[in-house]
């Protein structure tokens, strides 16, 4: 679809054609390209040939209401904001088009400064149907959001190191992948790599690669993610959890932006953005001597702060809704819907898991409804099936280190020296992981 316009595009739905062409000259003299249609389907069929950044609809009219008619347009264009407007209206009604994701809710005659208010946040966010669709897995429409939407795309455009902070589960890469789209090297590749996934040296191979017969099993020469993301982006997610000795050669990597492969005299050149993320508090990692204070400032030139979902809890139904589209699609599934009941109760959960646990409850309710809608039972055993959360693989790792380090010390009555020997680890590393999991010896 192509906008043919340099103006602003909106399209105004309403039976009642006196309003239209009233409300359209008024809108076209704030500045917009208004196309007006009498109906709910005139309405879907002109959103297949032309492109637009908003929609206002009156709420009551023959064959396709304003609601029903939100939900295809949410089913089609998730991204394209909705204005309902109705002579009848209700706290109740308000109330439901709010939580269902509708922009916003006015009753007639219209305010025409909270009209152009709403109006005013959609030109903020720009274009939600543009061919640039950079931010294209990210489904949200709540203000913390699209604040977050905006600095991220404000940032994508420099070259500078960003740092993505946020609990497991908000959604981290796929903002690293946002940034990488809306960037200048959105043509190079993008790479990623969990930190905490692999043991230090086998980290090191992989970040920064090794020559042919470097160590045992190194039968070729390997060039690593650093040039492998050349003219790219490189994401290096949970770099909280990267060991100190390989945190001190990635400062040397990014201070003279040339590498040197393990085993290897020899150094490349490297033309690489650096993306990173962490679920950790990398200021309190500072100051227990976990993370080099260089190396946070060199990653931290712009920091990404991700909400929780529970902070973001008007985004749950939209995020609802497509993930049920994607789970069904997926699953050759019959589900088309989730009820109110079970709505509410999606928006109400507390959501310690964040999205990851949302994108779980959702797949676990298509997988078992017997039906095309999903009810709120279903959903309420969905949720307690997930509490707790399944954990991620650098938070399981850290549950398992705290009671190896628990039953190591007890073991040797306390005796650290005694303990590290266990651990097959030095006496200073020892110390670190008991002053990172709060432990006294």
């Amino acid at each position: 679809m192509t906008q043919t316009a340099s103006k602003p595009a909106l399209l105004l739905v309403d039976d009642d054609a006196s309003l239209l062409r009233l409300l359209s000259l008024r809108l076209a003299s704030d500045g917009w390209q208004v196309e007006a249609v009498s109906d709910g389907a005139a309405a879907l069929a002109y959103l297949e040939r032309h492109t637009v950044n908003l929609v206002i609809s009156d709420l009551r009219m023959p064959g396709l209401d304003g609601m029903n008619l939100f939900e295809r347009i949410t089913e089609r264009y998730p991204d394209l904001a909705v204005i309902l407007m109705t002579a009848h209206g209700s706290i109740p009604e308000a109330v439901q088009a709010t939580q269902q994701g509708v922009l916003g809710f006015l009753t007639k005659p219209l305010d025409h400064d909270k009209l152009r208010d709403l109006m005013n946040q959609v030109m903020d966010r720009g274009s939600p149907q543009c061919d640039d669709d950079w931010d294209r897995d990210i489904i949200a429409r709540s203000p913390a959001m699209t604040r977050l939407l905006d600095q991220t795309r404000q940032v994508a455009r420099s070259d500078v190191s960003v740092l993505i902070s946020g609990a497991s589960g908000t959604g981290k890469e796929l903002f690293a992948q946002a940034i990488h789209r809306a960037s200048p090297r959105a043509n190079g590749p993008f790479v990623a790599l969990n930190c905490g996934a692999l043991p230090e040296h086998l980290l090191e191979s992989e970040l920064f690669g090794h020559a042919k017969g470097a160590f045992t099993g190194a039968i070729r020469e390997q060039a690593g993610l650093f040039r492998a993301a050349e003219g790219g982006t490189l994401f290096l997610d949970e770099i909280g959890d990267m060991p100190t000795p390989l945190q001190v050669k990635l400062l040397r990597v990014l201070q003279e932006r040339q590498v040197r492969p393990v085993g290897s005299s020899e150094t490349l050149p490297i033309d690489v953005r650096i993306v990173s993320a962490t679920h950790r508090d990398l200021s309190r990692a500072m100051e227990q001597g976990d993370f080099r204070e260089d190396l946070y400032y060199r990653l931290n030139v712009v920091n990404l702060t991700l909400p929780s979902l529970r902070e973001r809890a008007e985004d749950i139904p939209l995020l609802a809704r497509h993930l049920l589209r994607r789970a069904a699609e997926q699953h050759n599934s019959r589900v088309t819907r989730i009820e109110d009941k079970a709505m509410h109760l999606l928006m109400t959960a507390p959501w310690p898991g964040n999205v990851r646990q949302l994108v779980n409850v959702i797949e676990q309710c298509v997988a078992l409804c017997p039906s095309t809608v999903v009810h709120e039972a279903l959903v309420r055993q969905a949720l307690a099936d997930q509490q707790p959360h399944w954990p991620t693989l650098s938070e399981a790792r850290d549950a398992f280190e705290r009671q190896y380090l628990i039953r190591a010390l007890s073991m040797t009555e306390g005796n650290v020296t005694q303990a590290a020997a266990l651990a097959g680890r030095n006496r200073t590393d020892v110390h670190k992981l008991i002053k990172k999991h709060g432990l006294s010896s």
